[in-house]
């Protein structure tokens, strides 16, 4: 490693601990497991009501939902989890390069999740077709399954801490064994050809959340004999996104979480819990609640989703094509940049010209479009529009920082030429 990347290295370490939650770590490890719970419980069994009581028998009765794991939910879940493994070990798709990491070197990773994606749905559809499978299976065992993948994750990010305990020299652990158990000792761990963290961050999480909805849908149906239209378009939208970030499966290789953030509690439980579990609390709602909208409503609603898809999708690509090849053309004309002395390109037209992440602006845009169709009854469904912008807010913050470190004058040159940080002439 040269000495320029050693500096480097060390600038994005100290940002990271500076926005690594500090203390607080412990405080999301202990409250955000009964938050998934307590959301949960509120919609399926109070109606979508947020309960706050200060009678204890009333807390006791309301925490006496919290479903035990069972061998039904266990067996499901590891079918489910080895078999998403064995198709992003196995199945045909092209191998590509990663980002260079502090190294110098790169990893090669296997870009099949559109196979695994429609030969999972192929798999699903004929086990619901022949009888063999329940279609609301995920509804009925969404308590237990909450149990078990909790379980799972906490085990899980136990072994990722032991494993990165010997890891290279740049991914040296803090020697605080609680708060490396959080962030990861480990930026790329990988058993073989199995990169863990590329893995969990879409394949046993991002599938599951889909079949979750499906599932929701389903029990619907069967509830009232109908699929209404919040509920398709929550299940549409959502099934968009996801088949869309396959299609372009290639571009998180530059996301943050790739090239920045080690593996450990906070991205495994999130990525295998809170993923799946709250990004379906709209579905979950619409189970019980068949409401209709009026079509001026369903119209911009899908306006909204159109039109944040299109700045979330094209600023991703965008940045994605240029640091691939920095001379390819950006709305028509040569791309505009800044150089900086470390040699990396600052790309400053197109999309990054207007803020410097249009596509979280983009990606807050489908959120809210995501929540609408719930309409009003309940607050519970908008929580994903809540979190996901404190999420993006402090994400921002953090790159912000390591832009700062690592540029120096260069970044602040180019905080300059953008000024706005993530919604334009706002913020």
């Amino acid at each position: 490693m040269s000495e320029q990347e050693s500096r480097d290295n060390a600038a994005a370490d100290a940002v990271r601990q500076k926005y690594g939650f500090g203390f607080s770590w412990l405080v999301l490890m202990i409250a955000l497991p009964p938050l998934v719970y307590y959301l949960w419980i509120c919609v399926t069994y109070y109606q979508g009501e947020l309960i706050f009581t200060s009678d204890a028998e009333a807390w006791r009765r309301f925490w006496s939902h919290v479903s035990p794991p069972t061998w039904q939910a266990a067996g499901l879940y590891a079918a489910w989890f080895l078999g998403q493994a064995a198709l992003q070990v196995w199945a045909p798709g092209p191998t590509v390069q990663g980002m260079k990491l502090p190294d110098g070197s790169r990893l090669d990773y296997r870009m099949n999740g559109i196979f695994s994606f429609l030969f999972t749905l192929a798999v699903v559809f004929g086990l619901v077709t022949m009888g063999w499978l329940d279609a609301t299976i995920l509804y009925d065992q969404l308590g237990p399954l909450l149990t078990v993948v909790n379980i799972f994750t906490f085990v899980f990010a136990g072994f990722l801490y032991f494993w990165g305990l010997n890891g290279k020299q740049w991914e040296r652990p803090t020697g605080r064994p609680f708060y490396d158990y959080f962030m990861g000792t480990a930026l790329n761990p990988r058993i073989g050809s199995l990169d863990l963290k590329l893995f969990c961050e879409a394949r046993p999480g991002m599938i599951f959340w889909l079949l979750m909805n499906l599932s929701m849908a389903a029990k619907q149906y069967e509830l009232h004999g109908t699929v209404t239209v919040p509920m398709l378009l929550v299940v549409g939208f959502q099934s968009f996104y996801l088949i869309d970030y396959f299609i372009h499966e290639e571009a998180v290789l530059t996301t943050w979480d790739i090239k920045h953030e080690k593996f450990g509690w906070m991205l495994c439980w999130g990525d295998l819990v809170w993923l799946p579990f709250t990004y379906t609390l709209q579905a979950q709602y619409l189970v019980h609640h068949t409401h209709d909208l009026p079509v001026w409503g369903i119209i911009a609603i899908v306006a909204l989703n159109l039109a944040g898809y299109t700045i979330f999708r094209g600023a991703n690509i965008q940045k994605h094509h240029f640091r691939r090849d920095p001379n390819r053309i950006v709305w028509g004309k040569p791309a505009k940049y800044i150089k900086t002395k470390q040699g990396s390109l600052l790309l400053t037209s197109g999309w990054w010209g207007i803020a410097r992440h249009m596509n979280y602006f983009g990606d807050l845009m489908i959120a809210l479009s995501w929540c609408l169709p719930a309409a009003f009854g309940s607050p519970i469904p908008y929580f994903h529009i809540v979190y996901f912008t404190i999420l993006l807010l402090h994400r921002e913050k953090r790159d912000d920082a390591m832009c700062l470190a690592k540029y120096g004058e260069d970044w602040l040159q180019y905080r300059k030429k953008v000024p706005w940080r993530i919604v334009p002439k706002i913020y």
